[in-house]
C-alpha cells in the first residue's frame, strides 16, 4: 500500500529468505501451523490507519451505549443461552477489506484505498500467535523504522501485559483455562500453544471438564484443579457438529457454574453479523435483516447473503438469485449485505493480491471503552478470503500489518 516500500520489499525478496522464515516460525511449536503463511506483511500508511480506526471507534460507540444489550436482545439463540452474562466482551475483532473508493465527495473517481467492514466478532482471535509472527518476521525481513504491528502506543511488552491481565482476571494461571473442543486438532491451535507459552493459561478440551455442585474442575498433572475463569474459544455451531457424546458433555456449559467467562459466549452473538444492520458509517457496507427487506434490490448482484449464526464463511451466498432468497425459511436469521469490492492492493511477483485486516480490541474490566491494540492480515487471490479459494497460489495466506507510526 506504500509503493516505495512495496517495490523495495519485492525486489529484496527471495524464496530462500521465505523458507528460512517459515523454518524458524515452525521451530517454537513444530507441526502446529496448519494454515498457509503469506510471503509478505502489509505496510499501512497513517491516513489508512486513521480511516480504519475511525470506523472501529464509531462501532465501539454503539457497543458501549447502555442500550446495546436491549438492541441485541434477540441476538443470542435460546438454545445457546449461558447463565451470568457480564457487561461487556473482553475481546472484539473487526474485519476490513482493503477496497478502492470509486468516487470522492465531488462524485468523481478518486482511486483512494479505503477500508470496508466485512464482519466483526465479540470473540478472541490469534492474539498470542501474532506476537510470535512479528518476532520471527522481523528477523528475516526488513521492517522500516517507525512501523509497528501494535496500535495506540502499545508494544510487545505492554500488549502482553494487558492480554495476560485480562485473561487471568486476578487468578492464578492454573485456575484459568483456554477452553476448546479438541484444541490440539484445531486449525488455529498454534495460537493455543503460544497462549500457553506467553501467559501460562493451558488449553483444556471440553471433554476433560467435570462438575461438582457448581464448581468446575479439570485434571492438571494428575491432580484435581478447580477452574475459576474460562478463556472461551468454543463456537457453539462447532459443538452442534460433534458426535452425540461430545454434545452431551457440552451441556455442562449451559448450567449454573461458579466460573467467570472471558469473554462470555453471549458476546459472540451480540457483537457479530447481527450488529451490522444497526451501523451507519461510510466504511460499513449497507446491511439489512432479510426479514425486514420489503423489496429485493434491483441490483442484487451487488449484494451478498449471509446466515447470522455461522462461522468461517459457511453458508454465505455470493452470487444471489431471487430464488435463493425465496428458498430461505428463516429470513430473520439472515442478512443481506452490500458486497465489498476488494482492491488488488498488494503487488506481488505474479498478480496483485487482495487483503483483509483484522483489528484486535481489548476491553479491560472497569474501563469505559475497549482499545485497539494489534492486528492480523490475510492475503488472497481468490474469490473469497480463505484457504479454499487460494489453493496452489503464492503470496497468499495469514500475515500481519505494520502501521506507520
Amino acid at each position: 500500500m506504500i509503493p516505495a516500500i512495496r517495490k523495495a520489499y519485492n525486489q529484496a525478496f527471495t524464496k530462500e529468505k521465505y523458507q528460512a522464515f517459515l523454518d524458524e516460525l515452525n521451530t517454537s511449536h513444530p507441526g502446529q501451523i496448519e494454515f498457509r503463511v503469506a510471503e509478505t506483511a502489509i505496510f499501512i500508511p497513517p491516513e489508512f490507519t486513521q480511516k480504519i480506526l475511525s470506523a472501529c471507534e464509531s462501532i465501539v460507540d454503539i457497543i458501549v451505549d447502555p442500550d446495546f444489550k436491549l438492541l441485541t436482545r434477540n441476538a443470542v439463540p435460546v438454545q445457546f443461552t449461558v447463565p451470568h452474562e457480564n457487561d461487556h466482551s473482553h475481546f472484539i475483532a473487526f474485519d476490513f477489506g482493503i477496497c478502492v473508493n470509486e468516487k470522492n465527495v465531488q462524485g468523481t473517481p478518486s482511486g483512494e484505498f479505503e477500508p470496508q467492514l466485512v464482519e466483526m466478532q465479540g470473540f478472541p482471535s490469534l492474539f498470542a500467535y501474532e506476537v510470535l509472527l512479528d518476532d520471527v518476521y522481523r528477523k528475516h525481513f526488513e521492517v522500516p523504522p517507525g512501523f509497528s504491528t501494535y496500535l495506540n502506543g502499545y508494544n510487545r511488552e505492554t500488549y502482553l501485559e494487558l492480554f495476560k491481565k485480562i485473561l487471568l482476571g486476578g487468578h492464578k494461571p492454573e485456575e484459568v483455562i483456554l477452553l476448546e473442543i479438541f484444541p490440539r486438532q484445531q486449525k488455529t491451535r498454534i495460537d493455543f500453544y503460544c497462549t500457553e507459552e506467553l501467559t501460562g493459561v493451558r488449553m483444556v478440551c471440553l471433554t476433560e471438564l467435570y462438575k461438582e455442585g457448581k464448581k468446575l474442575f479439570y485434571n492438571l498433572n494428575g491432580k484435581k484443579q478447580e477452574t475459576k475463569r474460562i478463556y472461551n474459544r468454543i463456537i457453539f455451531d462447532d459443538l452442534l457438529q460433534q458426535p452425540p457424546e461430545v454434545k452431551e458433555r457440552g451441556k455442562i456449559l449451559f448450567t449454573e457454574l461458579d466460573v467467570e467467562w472471558c469473554p462470555h459466549p453471549g458476546w459472540f452473538y451480540r457483537i457479530s453479523k447481527y450488529t451490522l444492520p444497526f451501523i451507519r458509517h461510510p466504511y460499513v457496507p449497507q446491511t439489512f435483516f432479510l426479514n425486514e427487506v420489503k423489496q429485493i434490490p434491483a441490483d442484487l448482484e451487488n449484494y451478498v447473503l449471509k446466515p447470522l449464526f455461522s462461522f468461517a464463511g459457511q453458508g454465505v451466498i455470493i452470487d444471489i438469485s431471487t430464488g435463493d432468497i425465496e428458498k430461505i425459511r428463516d429470513p430473520e436469521n439472515w442478512i443481506l449485505q452490500r458486497k465489498v469490492k476488494y482492491a488488488d492492493a498488494i503487488k506481488t511477483p505474479d498478480m496483485a493480491a487482495k487483503a483483509e485486516i483484522r483489528i484486535f480490541y481489548f476491553w479491560e474490566d472497569g474501563k469505559p471503552r475497549p482499545v485497539a491494540v494489534n492486528n492480523l492480515a490475510r492475503l488472497s487471490k481468490g474469490k473469497m478470503i480463505g484457504v479454499r479459494c487460494n489453493k496452489d497460489k503464492e503470496w497468499v495466506g495469514g500475515s500481519l500489518c505494520y502501521f506507520e507510526q
